[in-house]
């Protein structure tokens, strides 16, 4: 298998740091949370980077929902509900140039 990108470049990639509160998540869950960080745009892939680790609680995955909305899901594989840390996290912005839609895979 070949990959060819066009237009794949990232225009910009940021680092941001906001102060997130998370709510308790569930046993034996996973779930997603909604937060506002200002200056998210659709299209963006982001990375999370929590103040720490919570036992019991991780982050499985985090996008951009909509403008200004950062969604992070959390999973609880435990037998009690775990709030994971909240503080300071650090979120990577990967800005895309045109567009992930651009994107060509042949065989």
């Amino acid at each position: 298998m070949t990959v060819g990108i066009t237009n794949g470049n990232a225009a910009g990639i940021y680092v941001i740091e906001v102060s997130l509160t998370p709510a308790e998540v569930a046993t034996i869950v996973t779930v997603e949370q909604d937060f506002t960080v200002t200056g998210l745009k659709v299209g963006d892939a982001v990375t999370v980077n929590p103040p720490g680790i919570t036992a019991g609680a991780s982050i499985v995955n985090s996008r951009v929902k909509a403008a200004d909305t950062l969604s992070i899901q959390f999973t609880n594989p435990t037998a009690g509900n775990v709030t994971p840390l909240a503080g300071t996290h650090r979120i990577v912005i990967y800005r895309p140039e045109g567009g992930a839609s651009n994107a060509i895979i042949s065989d």
